[in-house]
């Protein structure tokens, strides 16, 4: 079973964006067959065996074994991945056409965490050593310094890209989004 299965196809959404569909993938995080599935939800085999088959056509559930029951081959499930990833361009954008890549807006925040959203879920995370680094904190700043802070924050990071922008070694995404919190909800 995969971390995470990154959802770039309009028809694996269309069959992962419904109530019971997720519901039975849920119960397919350890391997199960539809009857057990069923018993656990309070619904019938054929409805769970339904929805599997959906899932499975998708690719966002596999048969893993099989086991004789009464005569009968009964399968035995499991979903494909930990996590489920809706690629936001399945979505789209009301309005149509994107922004231009205004560093400043927020159009252009949306299309970086759509990148590092597949940047992530394309990674091996089999491999042995994965070096990457997730930071996040909270800056308050004063609205007559809210350019100021922004200044530094772009100098800051075109020095790290100046300093380690060369053409030779390993090469790593940095992406850095600022946005206002929302207000706290206490």
């Amino acid at each position: 079973m995969r971390d995470v299965l990154y959802l770039e196809q309009i028809e694996q959404a269309e069959t992962l964006l419904k109530p019971q569909r997720v519901e039975v993938l849920r119960q397919l995080a350890e391997p199960r067959t539809c009857t057990e599935v069923a018993t656990r939800l309070g619904q019938t085999p054929q409805r769970v065996y339904y929805h599997v088959k959906q899932l499975v056509a998708a690719g966002l559930a596999e048969q893993v074994d099989s086991r004789k029951v009464r005569g009968i081959s009964e399968g035995i499930y499991q979903a494909a991945a930990r996590s489920y990833w809706l690629s936001p361009r399945l979505v789209g954008r009301v309005g149509g056409l994107r922004r231009a890549r205004d560093e400043l807006s927020l159009g252009h925040l949306l299309d970086l965490m759509e990148e590092v959203q597949a940047d992530v879920a394309a990674l091996d995370r089999t491999a042995p050593e994965l070096p990457s680094i997730g930071v996040s904190g909270e800056i308050r700043v004063p609205p007559e310094r809210r350019q100021e802070f922004l200044h530094d924050l772009q100098s800051t990071l075109r020095d790290l890209f100046t300093r380690y922008g060369g053409a030779e070694g390993d090469a790593f995404k940095l992406a850095v989004a600022c946005y206002p919190k929302g207000k706290d909800l206490d």
